[in-house]
Parts: C-alpha cells; sequence; structure tokens
C-alpha cells in the first residue's frame, strides 16, 4: 500500500517542500523564494501547483509576494502560531495545516472526487500533440480556447449570451476579484452583500475600503426584498452582490418568487449585480434558476473558479463581464498572471468533450450522500445542541447553538483535540453569526467523525454562557 505521502496531491507537497525552505533561515530579515517556474522545473510539477501552493502560504502570512519581484519569506520570529494572535481566520488557516488535524473547518467539495488524473492526462496528450508549441501572443486575460468555452457554457439565448472577449481568467479567485475591486472602483463605496459571507470575499472588500452592508439570508433561504428596497431607496449602493443560486455557507437555495422579486427590485433601481458561482454547478439537484436567467446580461458581473469542481490543479478564478473591457484588460495585463497555455487548453477540452458534466454527475451524488450521513449523525449525536440547516449542495453544513455558548472558545477547546471547526464569525464583519458555525461533511473514511462530534458536543456544553 502507498503511504500517505505517495497519495498527496502534488501541491501538497509542493506546500510541505516550501515550509521546510521558508523554515531554514535563521536570518531575522526577509528571503527571497525560488520563482514559480524555477520551482515548477525542480519538482517537476506544473507551473500552477506552484502557484496554489504559494497562494495557501500567503493566506496564512508566511509568504507575501512583490510585483515583478516573486515571492518572499518573512522571518520564523515574526510568524504566529496557531493561538498566539488575535486574529481568527490566521489561526485558522494556519491549524488547518497542521499534521494530525482532523478539519471541519475545510470546503473543498472536489477533493471527494478530484478531476486532477483526467486533467494531469490530457495535459500530457496536449504537450505530445504540441513538443514545441510556438510562443502564442500575448494572452493576459486567458487562453482564448479556455475562455470560449466559458462563454459557451455560460451563454442560454441570443439575449443572454457571452463571448470569448467577454471572459477573463486569472491565476486564482483572489487575484481576479482584487482586479474586479479596482476596476469597479468599490474603495470607500456602498456594496451589500449576502450574509453569511464567504470570508475570503469579506476580507478582501474590508482591506479595499469598501463600506460592506450585510444582507442576511432568512430560515427559509429566502432574502429580505423590503430590506434590499429600503437599502436602494436610502443608499448610494454601487454594487449588490448575489450567489447564482446556492447559498455558501448555508447551503441553501432562495424560493423561486423570492428570486423573482429581488430581480424585479434590481431591475427597477438599474443595480449593477455581481454574481458569485463559485457553487452553481454543486447544487443537489441542477437545473434550477440562476439570478443571471432573470437581470439584465448589460448590468451583471459573474465571478467562479474551477477549483470547487476540478480540484487544486485548476486553481485559476474567473470573471464574465460585457463592460469595462479596457479597463480589465489593462488590469489583468499589469497583474501579468503566468497561466500555463498547455493547463488552460486542457480544462477547455474538459468542458468540450462533456467530461466535466460526467464528472459533475458522480461529484453531486458524492456529496449529497456525505451530507445525508452527517446530517444524520448531528441530528442523532448533537439534536439538542445544534439547529442544523439541510443544504441543498456543496460540502459543508451550517448550523445553530441551541445554547449561548462563547464560540470562539468552542474553537480553542477543539484545537487541542486536533480538531478545526470554522466559527460563524467568520462570515460577518459586524459580529453576525457568533452563535453559529461551519462544518464539513467531504470527508474520507479513515476519519473518526462521531469521536469529532462527541468533542464538538462536549465543547458546547462546557463553553455554554446561559
Amino acid at each position: 500500500m502507498k503511504g500517505p505521502r505517495e497519495t498527496d496531491f502534488a501541491y501538497q507537497a509542493v506546500y510541505r517542500y516550501l515550509t521546510h525552505l521558508i523554515n531554514e533561515p535563521v536570518s531575522d530579515t526577509s528571503v527571497r523564494l525560488p520563482s514559480l517556474r524555477q520551482l515548477a522545473n525542480r519538482l517537476n510539477v506544473s507551473i500552477s501547483t506552484i502557484q496554489y501552493a504559494y497562494s495557501l502560504l500567503e493566506k496564512e502570512g508566511r509568504v507575501y509576494s512583490v510585483a515583478k519581484s516573486g515571492y518572499y519569506a518573512l522571518p520564523v520570529s515574526s510568524i504566529n502560531m496557531p493561538g498566539s494572535g488575535n486574529d481568527l481566520l490566521e489561526t485558522v488557516y494556519v491549524s488547518a495545516r497542521r499534521p494530525g488535524m482532523l478539519v471541519f473547518s475545510a470546503d473543498e467539495p472536489a477533493l471527494l472526487q478530484p478531476l486532477d488524473s483526467p486533467l494531469l492526462l490530457l495535459e500530457r496528450e496536449l504537450l505530445r500533440q504540441y513538443p514545441r508549441l510556438p510562443q502564442p501572443p500575448s494572452q493576459p486575460c486567458g487562453e482564448l480556447e479556455l475562455r470560449t468555452a466559458l462563454a459557451a457554457r455560460y451563454t442560454t439565448s441570443p439575449v443572454r449570451c457571452w463571448h470569448a472577449d467577454d471572459v477573463y481568467v486569472g491565476a486564482d479567485l483572489r487575484g481576479v476579484l482584487e482586479i474586479l475591486i479596482v476596476v469597479l472602483g468599490l474603495k470607500d463605496a456602498v456594496v451589500v452583500v449576502e450574509s453569511p459571507c464567504d470570508w475570503t470575499i469579506l476580507r478582501l472588500l474590508q482591506a479595499a475600503d469598501v463600506q460592506v452592508i450585510e444582507w442576511p439570508v432568512q430560515a427559509n433561504g429566502s432574502l429580505d426584498v423590503e430590506r434590499l428596497k429600503e437599502l436602494l431607496e436610502t443608499r448610494p449602493v454601487r454594487l449588490v452582490m448575489l450567489s447564482s443560486g446556492l447559498s455558501v455557507p448555508r447551503g441553501s437555495l432562495p424560493p423561486d418568487d423570492n428570486r423573482y422579486a429581488i430581480a424585479q427590485l434590481l431591475e427597477q433601481h438599474g443595480s449593477w449585480v455581481l454574481e458569485n458561482d463559485c457553487y452553481g454547478e454543486l447544487e443537489f439537484e441542477p437545473g434550477g434558476l440562476r439570478f443571471r436567467d432573470l437581470l439584465d446580461p448589460g448590468r451583471l458581473i459573474v465571478f467562479s473558479t474551477f477549483e470547487k469542481i476540478i480540484g487544486p490543479e485548476a486553481p485559476y478564478g474567473y470573471l464574465l463581464s460585457r463592460h469595462f473591457s479596457e479597463q480589465l484588460q489593462r488590469h489583468f495585463l499589469l497583474r501579468s498572471f503566468r497561466l500555463s497555455p498547455i493547463r488552460q487548453k486542457a480544462i477547455a477540452r474538459l468542458y468540450g468533450n462533456g467530461r466535466i458534466d460526467q464528472h459533475l454527475q458522480v461529484l453531486r451524488r458524492l456529496l449529497k450522500d456525505r451530507k445525508v450521513h452527517m446530517t444524520q449523525l448531528l441530528q442523532e449525536r448533537l439534536g439538542d445542541a445544534l439547529q442544523v440547516v439541510d443544504p441543498q449542495g456543496g460540502a459543508t453544513i451550517w448550523a445553530r447553538s441551541l445554547r449561548q455558548v462563547d464560540m470562539r472558545r468552542v474553537f480553542q477547546r477543539l484545537l487541542k483535540h486536533h480538531v478545526v471547526i470554522a466559527p460563524g464569525e467568520l462570515f460577518s464583519l459586524q459580529g453576525l453569526h457568533t452563535q453559529h458555525l461551519r462544518l464539513s461533511h467531504a470527508f474520507g473514511v479513515d476519519h473518526d467523525i462521531g469521536a469529532a462530534l462527541g468533542l464538538l458536543g462536549d465543547a458546547l456544553r462546557l463553553e455554554s454562557v446561559d
């Protein structure tokens, strides 16, 4: 049987290698790390894999990037160990990558059924087919074949159609969103977002000095139309961000009549809408309405990533927009994303030959089976402690403590037992969801989930503040 390190994903091996590299210097000054290309050649992996490993370390605050210079490691003495600082998100990130941790905080649906192997196989075939591919003209917005495939996938009618020139592909979702924030001029602007909201998005908006107004998802998955109307009439709202269908981390779907009412209101006010489609393919029962099916495409921008459905070997982020073409092209050119054209072509072929759709059928079924199993366990073991939202898709479960608890202390108590949860406060900038937590249900069979749930129940009881 292969050892665990032999069966790891490539990015995990690269991550470990870089971790050792970072820990080697004894200097108190920052140390420049090898370039993406140098490491790709040294470790015999793709540049995309190196980029993903670096992005994990950057999120953890262990490295930082300098435009046109590269990546640098922070001195070991300046890196906070888990629990030593006040940044809860940093503690979650760092703790989740310590050996031997059960990462209940994860949101990695594709790891149940990654498409990495078919992707890399197709990439090797393309490399054999084009052994000396001539240097193509600069494509700062992504490989044309991939942009064409995405435009076709999002086109649903002669009116709601997209073209390759409307599609922009970047190294990862974070980089794409950073460009979008600049192009849309969101600094000091008012943006309405669903709440709970992905912490990466919230932190990006916060760092850009965006005035975020959180719009809570209601118990039945709907959004308060009257609240949105009030905001649009009384505040200078620049942008409204909506999930395309599935609202993650809750995993809920708004009723169709609620979607129609929201779309009608946004149309009346001529509002710009940013649609989050990262989980649009992960509904257990696909084929439902998307907000983009109801909104004016001329006032709509869509963003997503391949990582949630393909896996970590496809970390690219992308967006679709009919407007701001000059500004978007300029900023993608300035960012100088270094994307493998062969890897992008391989992803495009997976869409073109139907392999993505076949894969999604299997992935959705696996995710639904794990969801059913996890919700049953939660009901059996923690039914008196947690109220669970039954998710309609995705890889996570959103739950509220039925007791008043200090969820940070629950988190810290579980860390001592090598279990990482995601406290609900991470999904808000305004102190919402402090009695909530997000749990992953996309685990391998080798984890003792029952024991972990027992520890969670003990922590909730011990940290009750009633």
